[in-house]
């Protein structure tokens, strides 16, 4: 038995952040995955890497992916908001947001389907998932430059 306000749980029941996970995954069906992006970014849409500037730093960056602050990703998404990017045209834009492992862009991603953006997902695997295939060469990495960056917003 945990002692009480120790956090832990009891029994084989699932933690509430797999529930969680569980139910944005399926809310942002299907997932992408690292051979989408290429066609993604050809088609017109966004690859919106959320990582933290040290993991950015350290591991590097998709070619022609947004980079944008997880703090203010909805406002600079949402194409109702003052806030949002140039980038982002309307509703109906493909989108994929990557994090580094794929649980927490599945949560943001689940966040902006709430806010009526129909065609965002996630990258399954995350970043390191689309590194790997990338050294492999078992993918087209994409041959644009990276756009612009929301990572210090002078507003929400």
């Amino acid at each position: 038995m945990a002692e009480a306000g120790s956090g832990a749980v009891d029994g084989p029941a699932s933690a509430a952040i797999d529930r969680l996970l569980d139910g944005a995954r399926v809310a942002i069906e299907p997932r992408a995955e690292p051979g989408d992006l290429a066609g993604v970014l050809e088609r017109g849409g966004l690859v919106v890497d959320i990582r933290p500037v040290e993991l950015r730093e350290r591991d590097g960056l998709i070619p022609g992916a947004l980079v944008v602050g997880r703090n203010v990703l909805e406002w600079r998404l949402d194409p109702t908001s003052p806030h949002r990017l140039p980038e982002v045209r309307g509703r109906d834009q493909e989108m994929v947001i990557v994090c580094d492992e794929g649980y927490a862009s599945s949560l943001a991603a689940a966040t902006l389907r709430q806010l009526g953006l129909g065609r965002v997902t996630d990258l399954a695997g995350g970043f390191q998932a689309w590194r790997r295939e990338a050294e492999a060469g078992r993918i087209a990495v994409p041959a644009v430059t990276p756009t612009a960056s929301a990572e210090a917003p002078a507003h929400p």
